[in-house]
């Protein structure tokens, strides 16, 4: 609280002189536990646009409807069918929504980082109690949640729709378990790639399209190459190309160990041990998204 003391000025002198004091802060410390938790959750609320304007919850909100509205549609079919399995497997189904999740990956993760770099107030967070691995483990956990809830969603659809179709209880828990966990992964594993590019650059717009180049343009050119290789006969390196795209490393890691179907040439996903190559390489990535983002925090925020 401030106190002000003002000394009376002369006839016609306009002239304050003001003794402001401060009185030092003598509340509860939080501590940098509570300013990480605050960080995660504000910025879990901003992937999807809440707390903000709202132009800005319109495209998280409605890739989030394009993400669940198929599932919707396919256990409305399958209860009016009575069909005995779902059309899609649940491993299967993020695989095939792959284009809506990049979207989602190139908007919310330059949003998240982007702008501190532009606006320059990263500096501003280490100011307080929180050091660079805060900012990262927050910022990374947030956008991942974010990810995991954006298609953990629609198979939470498909498994209460096909126990409403009375489907087999085991084999849908089953498949929606296998299904969590492909999610899990593939959240992780975009997350950090989306905000290690995204944090290249204060230019949000320059973000997405970097984002957006390296889950969608690395995905086309390894379906293309997977493809010549089958035409040509070479089918065991097929599951050797699929490791230098995002998507087909979470397609690979499913087929190998979840039982999914693989969406590679010829439906031949990669074998046990090569499977543990893909394993190894999808937590390399996503331990050296980590690690590039804390040397790049720890350079900007200087």
């Amino acid at each position: 609280m401030a106190t002000e003391q003002s000394v009376a000025p002369a006839a016609g002198d306009q002239t304050r002189i003001h003794n402001i004091g401060y009185r030092n802060y003598d509340g509860p410390r939080l501590g940098r536990a509570y300013a990480r938790r605050s960080l995660y959750s504000q910025s879990l609320r901003g992937a999807y646009g809440l707390g903000r304007s709202a132009k800005s919850k319109v495209l998280p909100m409605l890739l989030f409807v394009v993400m669940c509205l198929p599932a919707a549609i396919m256990v409305a079919v399958a209860v009016a069918t009575k069909a005995k399995e779902l059309p899609l497997d649940y491993t299967r189904y993020a695989i095939v929504l792959q284009a809506v999740i990049s979207l989602y990956v190139a908007s919310q993760a330059p949003q998240s980082v982007s702008r501190d770099l532009r606006f320059k107030t990263v500096p501003l967070y280490f100011s307080r109690p929180i050091e660079t691995t805060d900012y990262v483990r927050a910022k990374y956990a947030s956008l991942a949640s974010a990810l995991f809830i954006l298609t953990a969603a629609p198979l939470v659809v498909l498994y209460v729709g096909a126990l409403l179709a009375k489907l087999d209880f085991t084999d849908q828990t089953k498949g929606f378990a296998q299904g969590l966990v492909s999610v899990a992964l593939l959240s992780l594993l975009f997350a950090g790639l989306g905000l290690v590019v995204a944090s290249v650059t204060p230019r949000r717009g320059f973000g997405i399209a970097a984002v957006i180049a390296v889950l969608t343009i690395t995905y086309g050119a390894v379906s293309t190459l997977q493809a010549i290789a089958d035409v040509q006969g070479s089918t065991g390196a097929v599951a050797w190309i699929g490791l230098f795209s995002p998507i087909t490393l979470i397609d690979g890691v499913q087929s190998a160990f979840l039982g999914a179907t693989s969406a590679f040439p010829g439906g031949i996903g990669p074998s046990n041990a090569e499977g543990a190559v893909y394993v190894l390489v999808t937590l390399g990535l996503i331990a050296g998204a980590y690690g590039l983002l804390v040397r790049r925090y720890k350079k900007v925020g200087l």
